[in-house]
């Protein structure tokens, strides 16, 4: 069945016509970035549990550290340095995993998650406590939507929220992914992720996010959260614990910083993006929409202003996603291996919560790279392949290192912020598909 659905590349052909390819070089972005130490990366996330209030937690009381289900940098370590600052202040911690309906929305299944990402009981020395249980602590205001949370949680004595502040991909405001939207979405697990992604809808997540997460933080002991900024290279920059009581006002201040920071194409303006890799731990929508400039899959909310990107062809699965193939939809070709790898299931649940159906449609499916190329440059106006502006990208995080078609490379040229590292060849493909490897791999 699956067969029927992959086009074979002599169709393509056939429909394009004739296609010049593009010559492509290797461009990289100069970053200047201080990413914090590996060794030291543990001490400073239990170090900044010091900052956090802990005034209404009893001597030796339960405090449950969230974590979550997205690819930050050194997450093991963060995690582990966080259960040993609270352990250090006197109480006994726990980890549970806050991360909506991720994990296919099974108690095991987002324990195995987090064992992917480097949380396991062993490594962050801690008991993990899964469960998909909430409990209601409330209504808003003026609409009457039930407020969630982790039934583990609720039960404990106090409360500390780990995630990584950054843009959003569905959304902006002043308030986008971080640690109130792990307070409302995440530890509201897929119940809570439903409800929130359903009223967003009309409610907009930028307007809910601050009410529901104030709601949360009057009527749960949350002693605050442990905020993580990463640079362009995706190293960790920045660790800082958060008192309940500044959540908000810093989550702003702390939300401009990771715009600063994060890695974005070297343009603008292109005729073809090609994506190696997609996953949620690269975005929540697999390919970050800051990046690519399609956010059409998300009801009520503005695309962003830049880029502008006539077709995106997608290659493959990063490792850690697990076939989900959550904003596969903003391609306009993919390769067979996004079909033969896509996990449905999973991929439908991540969508219905997020109320973004449309980003797990299946574009059209080709057999190798080569019609990939053929189609999407067949399909991009009067523009000649050589003089066609292509980029080609391991995935929407790593972005230093860039294959880039000769009309790209020209302009990189006179730019200080980009460096010329390889001279422009001729495409190799082997059986159809590209020879050269994924140019910013790990």
């Amino acid at each position: 069945m699956t067969d029927s659905l992959v086009v074979p590349e002599d169709t393509v052909a056939d429909a394009v016509g004739e296609t010049t390819f593009p010559r492509m070089g290797v461009i990289e972005q100069v970053w200047e970035t201080d990413p914090i130490p590996p060794t030291d990366i543990e001490e400073r996330a239990a170090a900044a549990v010091a900052d956090l209030d802990f005034s209404t937690v009893p001597e030796g009381g339960e405090v449950a550290i969230g974590a979550g289900s997205r690819g930050i940098a050194n997450l093991g370590a963060i995690v582990r340095g966080v259960v040993d600052g609270v352990r250090e202040r006197g109480y006994e911690p726990f980890v549970f995993p806050a991360m909506g309906s991720h994990g296919g929305a099974t108690a095991a299944g987002q324990r195995e998650k987090l064992d992917t990402l480097g949380v396991s009981e062993e490594s962050v020395g801690c008991k993990i406590r899964a469960t998909m249980d909430v409990e209601t602590v409330g209504k808003t205001p003026e609409r009457g939507v039930p407020v969630y949370a982790d039934a583990n949680a609720v039960a404990a004595d106090g409360i500390v929220m780990v995630n990584r502040i950054k843009p959003h991909t569905d959304f902006g405001g002043e308030v986008e992914s971080g640690l109130s939207k792990m307070l409302v979405i995440g530890m509201g697990k897929q119940k809570g992720a439903k409800m929130a992604h359903d009223w967003a809808v009309d409610w907009s997540l930028r307007n809910m996010l601050p009410e529901i997460a104030s709601q949360l933080l009057d009527a749960l002991p949350v002693a605050g959260g442990v905020a993580v900024v990463e640079d362009e290279h995706d190293d960790t920059t920045l660790i800082e614990g958060v008192p309940a009581s500044g959540f908000l006002e810093r989550e702003r201040e702390l939300l401009e910083t990771a715009y600063d920071r994060m890695p974005t194409l070297p343009f603008d303006d292109l005729d073809v993006l090609v994506v190696d890799r997609t996953g949620k731990d690269v975005s929540g929508q697999g390919m970050d929409t800051n990046v690519t400039g399609r956010r059409h899959f998300t009801i009520n909310e503005p695309e962003p202003e830049s880029p502008t990107i006539k077709r995106i062809f997608l290659r493959g699965f990063t490792g850690k996603t697990k076939g989900n193939a959550m904003g596969m939809g903003q391609a306009d070709f993919v390769h067979r291996e996004i079909l033969d790898g896509v996990d449905t299931s999973k991929s439908l649940i991540n969508a219905i919560t997020a109320s973004t159906v449309r980003g797990v449609r299946l574009p059209p499916v080709v057999e190798n790279d080569r019609a990939g190329l053929r189609g999407t440059l067949g399909t991009i106006g009067p523009v000649a392949g050589d003089e066609a502006r292509v980029l080609r990208v391991t995935d929407t995080m790593r972005l230093e290192r860039c294959y880039a078609s000769e009309p790209l490379i020209e302009a990189a040229r006179d730019r200080d912020d980009l460096r010329v590292i390889a001279e422009p060849e001729e495409l190799s493909f082997d059986d159809g598909e590209f020879v050269a490897p994924t140019p910013d791999g790990d």
